[in-house]
């Protein structure tokens, strides 16, 4: 799986959180090297995803916050802030998340770890409830 990075600053944490994604055998494509506003780095990801250069996307800020409220506003991006793994599979498991977003402030290398791990190992789990929910965010983002 290929999966869209970017930051709104050239974090120290950002290449070996790229290191790591490789590690779990997948690939990625940096797309900010420089100071970026955190709007404009979440919506380079959410542009690699939805003309499919991408799968899916990693999004980071100091709080996390900003890009992951930004890349909810793209048609069919499901972002979800993670500062710990069991949160990283409820957004997989239940919302299907697409774009991990994460806090520099609170994410270390290690804890990055167990998020990725999670987060690759998760998937969405199809079910009536899950699928009702999923479908009423579709509605929520065409009407607003």
């Amino acid at each position: 799986m290929k999966i869209a990075i970017a930051t709104d600053e050239p974090y120290d944490i950002v290449m070996p959180i790229t290191e790591l994604i490789c590690q779990h055998g997948h690939t990625s494509e940096l797309l900010t090297t420089t100071t970026t506003p955190w709007p404009i780095a979440s919506s380079l990801v959410n542009t690699a995803i939805q003309q499919q250069q991408c799968e899916q996307g990693l999004l980071l800020c100091w709080t996390g916050t900003g890009v992951c409220m930004a890349a909810n506003k793209g048609p069919n991006i499901r972002a979800a802030l993670c500062t710990d793994a069991e949160t990283a599979a409820g957004a997989k498991r239940w919302n299907n998340a697409n774009v991990l977003c994460l806090s520099v402030r609170l994410t270390t290398i290690t804890i990055a770890e167990e998020i990725l791990q999670t987060w690759f190992t998760n998937c969405y789990q199809a079910n009536t409830a899950n699928d009702a929910c999923l479908h009423h965010l579709g509605l929520l983002e065409q009407t607003g």
